[in-house]
């Protein structure tokens, strides 16, 4: 199919829900004349409209409750959107919840050629293709036993094994691959490169934003319904921590911080040295992180501390006064430390700065998660939590003989 060929066309695709707020069908019977009283309409999609080429794979990402797989399921059909109109071409194969498709009471086999018959293909065509979608999907000690019996990741297996080979001009994926073990997602992913490079459609969705960036040409951001951002995926993932930041900041404020204890983070911030905060922090500059304590009591021995976070959550820095040697005064009032990292190399992407007030124990007295952040800008030329300048030398020929 030409890669200028729009496989996927939504036109300002809207969908409602009716939220009913009756526990019972008794409830719901006695307040059957007023029955608008006792329900609200949920907009889980807003106007809607994205042209999807062949050949792209789109990422789509968003917070939960953004209506990501709400778009996915009026893109295959699942649903009708209750205004607008979705325009599809070609054979589809989807994976959008676990479970969708399979009956628990026949077994895998019989399961195989139900799917597949859903999804388009003939019983002499599913005969074909049996025993490679059985030795895809690894399970072929339990192809016989009923799917009921079936752990998660057996049906996520044998799900993705089926829509695989139905030959899909467009494959559409909804999360379910992070319920497979590690092996088994590697395997998935890369039968998806090779989709790719055959010049299929897929759509993801997914909260992995690794793989948003690594697998996909497009992505599109959700917000409430509504698209928020559509383009680059290194610039859709920047928008949407920068979303999520602002939504736990908005968080914070709403519910200020109840803590009672005599010990208390106040304040932090992070910025390049040189430079204002909310810069960017390039690879080489020294990081400086400000932090202000107090202590209602007064404090001998104390001990400051600071975490550098990916968005995954993941630690890629940590240090304490202690490990530095560094005795500190006695802690009254508010008194500020300022770290200095020297010379850091991050990789792009946004970073999350936890600071902690501890006794000299260890014991942990007021710990504020992520109470900073910084961004590193993408660059092109690697991808990871650390940029280094890599090299390449030509060696010549190596004689495997030797």
């Amino acid at each position: 199919m030409a890669s200028n060929v729009p496989v996927v066309r939504l036109e300002n695709v809207s969908k409602r829900f009716v939220i009913r707020k009756e526990k019972s069908l008794k409830e719901r019977i006695v307040n059957a004349g007023r029955s608008a009283k006792f329900k609200e309409d949920f907009w889980a999609l807003r106007d809607i409209s994205l042209e999807i080429n062949a050949g792209s794979s789109i990422g789509l990402i968003g917070p939960n409750g953004s209506g990501k797989s709400t778009l996915l399921k009026a893109i295959g059909g699942i649903i009708e959107p209750s205004t607008g109109k979705v325009e599809r071409r070609g054979r589809l194969a989807a994976l959008l919840e676990l479970g969708a498709g399979f009956h628990p009471d026949l077994t895998g086999r019989e399961n195989v050629y139900l799917n597949a018959s859903i999804l388009g293909l003939t019983t002499k065509q599913t005969d074909y293709y049996f025993d490679d979608i059985v030795d895809f999907s690894g399970i072929e000690n339990f192809i016989d036993t009923q799917v009921k019996f079936y752990s998660s990741g057996m049906y996520v297996r044998l799900a993705f094994a089926v829509a695989i080979h139905v030959d899909p001009d467009l494959l559409l994926v909804d999360e379910v691959l992070a319920v497979g073990d590690e092996a088994f997602q590697r395997k998935c992913l890369d039968k998806i490169r090779q989709f790719q490079s055959e010049g299929r459609t897929i759509i993801l969705v997914t909260h992995s934003l690794g793989q948003v960036t690594e697998m996909c040409d497009r992505a599109v951001l959700l917000s409430e319904g509504s698209v928020r951002f559509d383009g680059a995926p290194q610039r859709a993932t920047v928008e949407f921590r920068d979303l999520l930041e602002d939504r736990r900041l908005e968080d914070a404020a709403s519910h200020g911080d109840d803590s009672v204890d005599a010990g208390r983070v106040l304040s932090a911030s992070v910025r390049a040295e040189g430079r204002a905060e909310g810069d960017a922090i390039e690879p080489g500059d020294d990081l400086v992180i400000s932090a202000t304590f107090s202590h209602r009591d007064g404090l001998e021995r104390w001990v400051a501390a600071v975490q550098i976070d990916s968005v995954l959550g993941q630690a890629v820095y940590g240090t304490t006064t202690k490990r530095m040697k560094m005795s500190l005064p006695r802690l009254k009032d508010a008194r500020t430390i300022e770290f200095t990292i020297r010379d850091v190399h991050f990789g792009s992407g946004k970073y999350f700065v936890n600071v902690s007030l501890m006794a000299h124990d260890g014991t942990h007295l007021h710990d504020r998660p992520q109470i900073a952040s910084f961004d590193v800008p993408y660059y092109d030329l690697a991808a990871g939590t650390l940029f280094a300048v890599p090299e390449i030398a030509d060696i010549g020929v190596v004689d495997q003989a030797r």
